[in-house]
């Protein structure tokens, strides 16, 4: 009786460890799709704290609120009357239209804005937390530079000169968008107002005690000073989809500091386009938005049935290039959309199932049991993270993670068709494009799980350029049954379990010889997925993010570190870039 009874225990418990072993799979999915679908939530409470309500505009539907930054200055907030009602959002044009009427009855009113006394308006388009609007008027022509300080020893002084919002250099209706005030201290404000010939008009100080971040996200980041000797470049950071705080944009200064924190509806940036005097960026995964040096949404893009993944940048005159999926669609991230800047209109452009056919056919869904578990159910065949237009023959080349290869489609508005493959050339010998490889010119280990390929610069000749690529040197293959050696240096691991790097690469694209060549190369912090690593205007310095090691860096022409900031998030950050915003926010 004891051994019958110890034998069902056993067949039981085996039948319990089968159902858990069969219901792993499932939980995997599961759990990654709970994780990525936080790139897709869009915000639905965009309320906030304000002071006391003190009046209104009804023929705007705004109600105005005492901002609380403290007894220094007479703040005020916009506060709309619907923002509580079910499907608000900032990123509506006809909504900023009503706050930009409310601002212009207070411009408009029966005060006499000075800068002694401005019109402050604690950001006023819901777009920036720590944004300060300021309007006032000078009896001559003049410019406004400020400097803001706050009692910690950590943080320097930071001073910038106001961009107008009327484009001019020196004027007497000064109407701007104060930039770096520190989150959760008191920032005391000097506000210095030049003539033309540069004497001082006119000093005034008041203090702003803003009030902390909206998305809890830190003030400071750890720095670590490099070999290099030379200045960093003049701009700030913008930290680009931090996972843990989606939703948001966090713009650093050189030191490090917290300077202005971007309200999205969700997703994160990518990148940012300037367009004349305006920032165009990612507002959620569905939608992109034109957007003043204010913080004004001028126009909102809404992609319809697509969702972006991982790159916007602009094609032919008037137009957005975005790389995207098909919400509902069998695969992800494979498609190209075409984005009218004036009007709007989406049109797609390019879908790699077709474009790729042969190579699509040999694919499947990702795994519970591949390395980008993650994905799991998803037939993330491609994924292409990256793209650069290339005017002159209307061609495209994009960077595919999946495959470690860099692809040139040509003639992407009439009949786009693939040019060329750069990568190892082994992984595609047993499919129908192993022709379209172009050959591997000089000894060095090709890229692996690459990111962010970018033009830099042309070369001797017509059909020779120069491509930056940041070489994540991650070998890894989730979406079709294929094995391949690598060279030891790469790595295979996510997170990295000895002493792997990544590199940035410089590569000399010969399309008349029909090679490849590494031109120049620097190691930095390994990252197996996502980051970047890009050349910062015309200072020659290198701006790279790691985004699983979690840091940041700024390097100079020869790859020497000069500075690196370290960060939080859940997993990674996307992407870094620097800007120098002149024109947008700052002034020269």
């Amino acid at each position: 009786m004891n051994l019958k009874k110890h034998k069902k225990k056993l067949m039981i418990a085996a039948a319990v460890i089968l159902v858990l072993i069969a219901a792993v799979p499932v939980i995997v999915i599961a759990v990654a799709k709970a994780y990525t679908a936080q790139e897709t939530v869009v915000r639905t409470d965009w309320t906030t704290d304000v002071g006391e309500v003190f009046g209104q505009d009804e023929e705007n539907q705004v109600e105005y609120a005492q901002a609380e930054l403290g007894d220094g200055i007479r703040a005020i907030q916009l506060v709309p009357m619907d923002i509580e009602e079910e499907g608000f959002t900032y990123y509506d044009t006809e909504l900023q239209g009503r706050l930009e009427g409310a601002l212009e009855n207070l411009k408009n009113g029966e005060m006499n804005w000075t800068a002694d006394t401005p019109l402050a308006v604690l950001n006023p388009y819901g777009t920036g937390s720590n944004g300060l609007y300021l309007y006032f008027e000078t009896d001559l022509e003049t410019q406004v530079s400020y400097t803001i300080h706050v009692e910690n020893e950590a943080i320097p002084d930071y001073t910038a000169v106001a961009a107008e919002a009327g484009g001019e250099r020196y004027t007497r209706i000064h109407e701007f968008q104060m930039i770096g005030l520190v989150p959760g201290m008191i920032n005391e404000v000097t506000m210095t107002i030049t003539g033309s010939w540069g004497n001082v008009r006119q000093i005034v100080k008041f203090e702003v005690d803003m009030p902390d971040t909206q998305s809890g996200y830190g003030v400071t980041l750890e720095t670590t000073d490099g070999d290099s000797t030379e200045e960093l470049a003049e701009g700030l950071y913008a930290m680009m989809r931090v996972n843990g705080y989606l939703g948001y944009g966090f713009f650093f200064d050189n030191d490090g500091i917290l300077r202005y924190e971007l309200v999205l509806e969700g997703y994160g940036m990518d990148r940012i386009l300037f367009y004349g005097d305006d920032i165009i960026t990612c507002a959620s995964s569905g939608s992109l938005a034109r957007i003043n040096g204010l913080g004004k949404v001028e126009q909102v893009y809404d992609l319809g049935d697509y969702a972006l993944h991982h790159d916007i940048g602009f094609g032919r005159e008037g137009e957005l290039l975005a790389l995207a999926e098909q919400v509902e669609g069998d695969t992800v991230e494979d498609r190209v959309l075409s984005i009218d800047i004036e009007s709007g209109e989406v049109t797609r452009i390019i879908d790699f199932t077709d474009t790729m056919s042969g190579y699509f056919e040999m694919t499947r869904p990702v795994s519970a049991t591949d390395d980008m578990f993650w994905q799991a159910g998803e037939w993330d065949w491609i994924h292409l993270n990256s793209l650069q237009y290339m005017e002159e023959d209307d061609s495209l080349i994009v960077s595919s993670r999946e495959t470690s290869t860099i692809i040139k489609v040509s003639n992407i508005h009439t009949q786009p068709s693939l040019s060329w493959l750069a990568g190892d050339a082994r992984f595609w010998e047993d499919t129908p494009y192993g022709d379209y490889c172009l050959e591997q010119e000089g000894e060095f280990v090709p890229q692996y799980g690459q990111h962010c390929v970018e033009y830099l610069y042309d070369g001797e000749e017509e059909g020779v350029y120069y491509l930056a690529v940041y070489n994540n040197n991650y070998w890894s293959l989730s979406s079709r049954d294929f094995e391949m050696e690598v060279d030891e240096s790469v790595g295979t691991d996510l997170y990295g379990l000895g002493d792997e790097k990544s590199q940035v690469y410089v590569y000399r694209i010969d399309e008349n010889a029909g090679t490849f060549a590494l031109d120049f190369s620097f190691d930095v912090p390994y990252s197996s997925i996502v980051s970047n690593g890009s050349v910062y205007g015309d200072t020659g310095h290198w701006v790279v993010n790691s985004g699983v090691s979690m840091v940041f860096g700024e390097y100079d022409a020869e790859g020497s570190l000069i500075r690196e900031y370290a960060y939080e998030c859940t997993m990674q950050n996307y992407r870094t870039f620097k800007y120098d915003f002149t024109g947008f926010w700052f002034g020269e």
